[in-house]
């Protein structure tokens, strides 16, 4: 599937639908379907997956009285089909996952969403009742939706932001909350989008719509509390869910393939897919043009792993002029400004050449612990309890610091800097006393004076657990992951007609994860160390225990070459003065210091000019 869209209003027509659902067309869709009824309108932009033929939405029940669309893919829909059969249920299609939709909802109500096991965004229109949207249990998948969004429409939904804003009448203005928080996350966090009065469900996240209200509630959240559970058992369990979970996501009726980036994720879901692929599996590597040590590491992993598997595999080569030239296409594919990961376009440019399906290690970082924030929240907790004397720690609790035991700096800095929701905010892009220089009074108070550390704080009061680890881990399961990284993945890879999916993130994986203790995740400096055991059978043990190699994006190295004439052109004063938002006394420094060789801050003129190429496309100056 490849996009939703929908209204809901007395004088919403059909031709109003085409509009909204035509901005979707450069995903280049196979096929599409419409209905139209009761001053309802559903549409749909279809990347066909499974039943090519018999696939074709919006779906109904038998009576038409509930219709649905849907974006995404159900993984047991084959599960749900015999238990629906076996209650009473025809089907026209073979195999359509979409199809059984209308027959769930009519048979368990709103309580089908746990049954589901997949990725989606779900509209539903009940003519008796009411209106339903769901998205997946951790935001795999994107729904935006508008309140009275133009005269004569009372709601509006879509699986892209710039399908609400070809409606009728639309007024297209900047939402000053959600871009503040832009600058110092580098994405705009869910619920808000950049755009006022769009906003975009969260995860596990179902809004009624009826009487001319809506109304939101939560069907699924992580509950991550630690229990005791003995370490091989849990890696036998975790293993098991894994390939089960890689098998389910094989299914489909097009060719698919696997992202291969050299690392354990990535290889581990490879390696699985061609265990048990009746065809020889395709597989696919970024590398770059620039010699950059991590990466060319990463690339030789890759073929490593492709030799054993015997894949079919390709490489795309990346050069710092295309990033130069695809900005303007990449950021129209976020609908806002985004400055995290980026490269996923171009190499998903190289695998829609081959497949239409490409399987994916994406979410095993979050839930298994491998990022800067991770891997220092239990020697953070070490360091406040020893008062940096490590001599009262016990030898285990030394262990752990890692090499923090000889270097213990950046722990004395961190601490410093508070709780564990402003030592997170220290590791940001920017915090808000960052803003708060960049950005001009008005804006700030246009955006009703918020707070970044307040909206971490708010986010980690949801953390019910003790595991310092686990707190991190929690942070970025309902924040980073949901409004970062997927994002990126979905709408870079859908750019280009492709459909990625993440088996890591399979709910009983995510659920799984979040009851084992930290220490099963980094185990004494060790990321990931119960993913490096579930993998052992599957790669090389050079490979599962290679040393963890940062790696900066090569976006920082250019910016001090072929980028640093956009920079200099995105930032200049003349630039800024077309929206105003920011102090260029401010911006000027930090030009002013790359310049003279300090480059400590490039992440936030990176940030700034993805905002800048992003504000230029959207408003037109």
């Amino acid at each position: 599937m490849c996009g939703i869209v929908g209204a809901l209003g007395p004088k919403i027509d059909s031709e109003q639908l085409r509009r909204m659902a035509g901005k979707i067309v450069h995903r280049g869709p196979d096929d599409d379907g419409f209905f139209h009824s009761l001053g309802v309108g559903l549409g749909m932009r279809r990347l066909s997956i499974l039943d090519i033929a018999g696939g074709k939405q919006p779906v109904f029940n038998r009576d038409r009285t509930i219709t649905a669309v849907f974006n995404g893919e159900i993984y047991n829909h084959h599960e749900l089909r015999r238990d629906l059969e076996s209650k009473g249920h025809a089907f026209h299609s073979h195999h359509s996952d979409s199809e059984l939709l209308p027959a769930l909802y009519e048979e368990y109500g709103d309580k089908f969403l746990p049954r589901l096991n997949g990725m989606f965004a779900i509209a539903l229109y009940d003519s008796k009742t009411s209106r339903l949207l769901a998205r997946d249990h951790v935001g795999i998948k994107p729904l935006f939706y508008q309140l009275n969004p133009a005269a004569g429409i009372e709601f509006a939904f879509a699986s892209e932001i710039k399908s609400i804003l070809s409606l009728p009448g639309q007024r297209k203005e900047p939402n000053h909350r959600g871009l503040y928080h832009y600058f110092n996350l580098k994405n705009v966090p869910a619920p808000e989008t950049a755009y006022k009065g769009i906003l975009h469900l969260p995860p596990g996240g179902m809004l009624e719509f009826q009487n001319g209200k809506a109304r939101i509630s939560t069907w699924w959240k992580p509950h991550m509390v630690e229990q005791k559970v003995d370490f091989q058992e849990a890696v036998l369990q975790l293993r098991s869910l894994l390939e089960d979970s890689i098998k389910l996501q094989m299914a489909a009726d097009v060719p698919s393939g696997s992202y291969l980036s050299g690392g354990i994720d990535s290889s581990f879901v490879s390696a699985v897919f061609a265990r048990n692929s009746s065809a020889r599996l395709k597989t696919f590597t970024l590398a770059y043009e620039d010699d950059l040590h991590s990466k060319n590491r990463d690339r030789y992993f890759a073929q490593w792993v492709s030799k054993i598997y015997d894949t079919d595999h390709h490489e795309y080569v990346m050069t710092n002029a295309e990033v130069t030239g695809g900005l303007d296409a990449i950021l129209q594919s976020f609908d806002e400004p985004f400055s995290g990961t980026i490269s996923t376009f171009f190499l998903t440019k190289l695998i829609a050449k081959h497949v239409k399906v490409a399987l994916s290690g994406d979410g095993a970082d979050e839930l298994f612990g491998s990022y800067l924030s991770h891997r220092t929240a239990r020697p953070l907790e070490l360091f406040a309890k020893s008062d940096g004397d490590f001599s009262r720690l016990t030898s285990d609790e030394r262990l752990q610091l890692g090499a923090y035991f000889l270097d213990p700096s950046f722990l004395a800095k961190t601490v410093s800097a508070g709780d564990p929701a402003c030592q997170r905010v220290a590791m940001l892009v920017g915090d808000d006393a960052h803003t708060s220089k960049l950005l001009t009074p008005e804006f700030i108070a246009a955006s009703d004076n918020p707070s970044t550390l307040g909206l971490i704080r708010a986010l980690l009061a949801g953390y019910q657990g003790t595991d310092a680890l686990n707190r991190m881990l929690y942070l970025d399961l309902v924040s980073l992951l949901p409004d970062q990284i997927l994002p990126f993945v979905d709408r870079l890879s859908m750019a280009h007609s492709v459909e990625v999916r993440p088996p890591f993130l399979d709910h009983r994986i995510v659920e799984f994860a979040c009851t084992l203790p930290g220490h099963f995740k980094i185990h004494n400096g060790r990321v990931k160390h119960i993913l490096k055991e579930v993998v052992a059978p599957y790669l090389p043990e050079e490979l599962v225990n290679r040393p963890k190699e940062g790696f900066v994006l090569p976006t920082n190295t250019w910016l001090r070459t072929s980028l640093r004439g956009l920079m200099e052109e995105t930032l200049s004063e003349r630039s800024l003065a077309a929206h105003g938002f920011f102090n260029p006394a401010y911006v000027a420094d930090l030009l002013k210091r790359h310049r003279a060789g300090d480059f400590s801050s490039e992440n936030k003129i990176w940030n700034l000019m993805m905002f800048q190429v992003w504000w230029k496309n959207s408003f037109g100056s």
